[in-house]
This record gives C-alpha cells, structure tokens and sequence, in this order.
C-alpha cells in the first residue's frame, strides 16, 4: 500500500480554510507514513500555495458552487461541473487512484461523481468538518463507502448512510499542543486574550472588541494584551481604537502561527467556524464563541453547542457592547474559572482525529484493494452479471477502534 508508485490517496478539497485545514491535516499524516497522495482542487484554493501538498501531484479541475448564483450563473456553474467530472475521471484512471477523500464544498463533487462513473472504481470517503452535514457531503452521502464525521452530533444525516467518528484533524502544529494543559494569568498579571474571526476575518469583531474592552474596569483593561485577527481594511481603525486605550495589541489579517497564539492565549473570542472549533478543543483553551448568524443552516451554531466553550449570540453584542464586556469581565480576572472552563473544552476535542482519520482511509483502501482483486480472478462472474459493472462493493465491516494513543 505504501511507496511512491502504488495507487494514490486523493484528497478532494478546497475553497475556505474550514474545508481545506483538515485536508493538509489528513495529507501529512498519510505522508508521515509513506503514502503517495494526490491534490484534487480549485481554481481559488489555499492548496495552491500549500507546503504540505509541495511536491505532490494536483490537479486543478473546473467547476464552481451551483447554490444561490441565479438561473444563468447556475446553468454556467452546472456545465462546468460536468467539464470538471469529466476531467476528474480521465485523472483518476491515470492515476489509479485507490481512495478519494473529500472534505465537503463543490471541489469533491466532481471527484466523487467522476469515481462513479469508472469500472474500476476507487473508493470514496467523505469527511464532515461540521455539527451540520453540509449539502454537498448530504448530496454525495450515497456515492460514499464511509462519512467521518467531525464531531458526533452530526445532523441532517441521510438514513442508512455508514458513519465512523473520527474527529475534525487539526494542524500538525496544534496537535502538538494537546495535553500540555492551560495555565491561567496570575492574580495580577497580564491576561491574553485572542480575537480570530477565522480565514475571513469578522468586521463585528473589529467594531465591537474595542467597544467593549473599553467598557472593562480600568484594572483589568490595563492587563489585557491582545492578539486580534482583523480583515485588512479594519487593520487602521481597530489599532487606533487600541492606542486610544493604552492597550497593548498585536494585529494582522491573517497568523500563520496560529497555533503559537493559541497556546499564548488565556481567552478566546472567535467565530464558531469547525477548525476553529477543533482548535480550540484540541490545545483546551477557555473560549467565547460567536456564531455566524448567517451560516447555511446555522451549523456554526450547532458547531459552538457542542464545544465546551461559552457561547454568545451577535446580536446579543452588535447593538450593546456592554454584553460582550459583561461576559468578559465575568470570567477574564477569575484563574480557576478558566482553568475549568479550559478543561471542560479540552474534553469536547479529538487531537489525534488525522491519525483516526487516516486509520479509516487505509481500512477502506484495504478493502477496496481485495474488492478488486476479486474481481480480477472471477471475470466470468463479471460476464455473469453485467448489470454490477460500476457499483459499489460489498459493504465494509463496522470498524470498532480508529483511536491512536498519544
């Protein structure tokens, strides 16, 4: 199964971060242990620019989101996803591929359709970062051996369809922090605080932090030190709302050592985005979400209820800043209040859901692998029943333990 010149593991992904981490994530793991994988993508995906797929083969196939683009756009978007697929499929057979892993979003549709549509099919595993199965992921739930879902509380599941929990697979970086446990601020000293609005960064977060911070007791506003990730038009104003205050921040559009911060960090406030979330569980940090209100489905909102951290609605803040400063003052100049809440996050989380993960693509790509030799040595079966030409195999036994022991 290992080496550079067996079939591949290709990774179907792409778009936003969210859909995209947990892909780079999986992709080192299988690497780590010898692995030839292949990169499925997007016109506009990180993966473009991504160490960890350097060097490997990717492959950029046509194709945009169909949902919410009018009749034109849509009947445009619907005809290059069947260039895609068609071009997916010609890729596939060339490589050979032996599993096709997609994270959700319209970079796998074409893949997985495409893997469909061969006789000699690879096998399909989808990965749901989400408390929501998406609607790609619930379109192509039927085409798929396996869905690993991210966290287990997953809705909007087809009936039938085959689910193994794995965890949402954070960055090699992040797992390195899990269990290395919180240390709150001292009873006087300086109190971090990280501010992330996720890949896109968040403008509610840039207007109504400063807001509130300034709202805080003068004793507590003189400790904070923040690390804030703020869109690029909101870098000026969010930093003379800081100066303003005396307060010592430290901003950026985007943090590549994110994980870095995280480990720094007392306090977070973020989005409730699903790597966000994975994150957080992960290193075990006290946090206060704010989901999107405008997520399809509200699955930021699911994402948040099942993340041990505190959660608060926008609107609850957008119009009175003094709620977001009320929440934060109940909880930043209290250690053990952190210190408990930091682990009760902590359990929410998977830290090793790449390992798990990868667990569960090697089991499928085993028996896909017999599958296939099976039908190799029993043609005249084949012949037999021409009508099974294309479908999938039998279906896989439960797999008990996926776990890896740190």
């Amino acid at each position: 199964m290992r080496g550079q010149h067996v079939r591949p593991i290709v990774i179907a992904a792409g778009g936003t971060g969210g859909h995209f981490f947990p892909a780079e994530a999986l992709a080192s793991e299988l690497v780590a242990r010898g692995h030839r994988i292949a990169l499925m993508t997007d016109a506009r995906s990180g993966g473009l620019k991504s160490d960890v797929f350097a060097g490997h083969e990717t492959f950029v196939l046509r194709g945009a989101g169909i949902a919410g683009r009018g009749a034109w756009r849509g009947s445009q978007a619907a005809l290059a996803l069947v260039a895609g697929t068609a071009q997916a499929r010609g890729i596939l057979s060339t490589l050979g591929a032996a599993v096709v892993v997609g994270f959700g979003g319209y970079p796998c549709v074409a893949p997985v359709l495409a893997s469909r549509m061969m006789l000699r099919r690879p096998a399909v595993v989808l990965h749901e970062q989400n408390a929501v199965l998406g609607r790609a992921n619930r379109a192509l739930a039927r085409f798929a051996d396996r869905l690993a879902l991210g966290m287990a509380a997953t809705a909007r599941l087809p009936a039938g369809t085959a689910t193994v929990l794995t965890g949402n697979p954070v960055r090699p970086a992040v797992r390195a922090l899990a269990g290395l446990g919180y240390t709150p601020p001292t009873a006087n000293g300086p109190v971090n605080l990280l501010v992330t609005g996720g890949s896109q960064g968040a403008r509610v977060f840039s207007d109504a932090v400063p807001q509130a911070v300034a709202l805080l007791p003068d004793g507590l506003c003189a400790r904070l030190r923040i690390v804030q990730q703020c869109r690029p038009e909101d870098l000026g104003r969010v930093r003379a709302a800081y100066a303003a205050l005396g307060i010592h921040a430290e901003l950026a559009a985007f943090f590549p050592d994110m994980a870095v911060r995280l480990a720094a960090a007392h306090f977070v406030v973020a989005r409730a985005g699903a790597s966000t979330v994975a994150e957080l569980c992960a290193v075990g940090r006290p946090g206060l979400l704010v989901p999107l209100p405008g997520s399809i489905d509200q699955h930021q909102a699911h994402n948040a209820a099942g993340s041990g951290a505190d959660v608060l609605r926008q609107d609850e803040f957008e119009a009175n800043p003094q709620a977001l400063a009320d929440a934060l003052a109940a909880r930043l100049p209290f250690p053990g209040l952190l210190a408990e809440k930091a682990q009760r996050v902590a359990r929410a989380g998977i830290p090793d859901a790449a390992a798990r993960l990868a667990n569960l693509v090697e089991h499928i790509a085993g028996s896909a692998a017999k599958s296939h030799l099976r039908f190799a040595r029993a043609p005249q079966l084949a012949r037999a029943n021409p009508s099974s030409a294309g479908q999938p195999p039998p279906s896989l036994p439960q797999i008990d333990n996926l776990g890896v022991r740190a």
